[in-house]
């Protein structure tokens, strides 16, 4: 009877130290990943989540568990910056989430091919679902209140957005990418506007 009741009482800080562990884990391979691309070590994740690599693998059992989980994490961020602006004024909200996607791309780029090749696909296939969802939100309320062009989709934006990240993966400018989205935004606003 004791022990079962000093089992049900440790119970719940098991779970407490699993789900910090998980976002120990999580919050790690962001950096990792970010700094040494998705082919990062998983032992130097686990050592900056401080934890081991046998506590890494029983959250995540392989790579493409951990790709996933980072991904979701940044997605998940982006949906929520996506639904905060759709609630604010038309004229900037589709050009600050493209912002904030542009960010997303550099630093994620390679994540989402390597998690297509590392597993059957539907998680990378869910991410851009997700993503294409947001932007054709925001692209749609733009369009009605007439500040993004009748003609350009969704899928343009995406493509203009990750073509700039590629592009400039090298680059050392300061501000190139963020000016160079600017000059795409001059296209969708079918007016020019860069700052002066």
């Amino acid at each position: 009877m004791t022990s079962r009741q000093d089992g049900a009482a440790a119970g719940p800080p098991r779970r407490t130290d699993a789900r910090l562990n998980r976002e120990r884990l999580v919050a790690a391979a962001r950096e990792v990943f970010a700094e040494d691309g998705p082919g990062a070590s998983l032992n130097e994740i686990a050592r900056r989540a401080g934890v081991g690599p046998g506590t890494l693998y029983r959250h995540f059992p392989d790579r493409s568990a951990l790709l996933s989980a980072v991904l979701t994490d940044r997605i998940e961020t982006l949906g929520r910056q996506a639904e905060r602006l759709l609630s604010e004024d038309a004229d900037g909200a589709l050009e600050q989430w493209l912002q904030a996607f542009l960010v997303h791309a550099r630093v994620n780029q390679g994540m989402g091919s390597a998690l297509l090749a590392e597993s059957a696909g539907e998680s990378g296939r869910d991410c851009h679902r997700r993503i294409l969802d947001m932007a054709t939100g925001l692209l749609a309320r733009a369009q009605q209140h007439g500040t993004a062009r009748a003609d350009v989709t969704a899928d343009d934006l995406l493509h203009l957005v990750i073509g700039i990240a590629l592009s400039t993966t090298e680059d050392e400018q300061t501000g190139r990418p963020e000016f160079l989205l600017d000059l795409a935004l001059d296209a969708v606003h079918g007016s020019p506007r860069r700052k002066a």
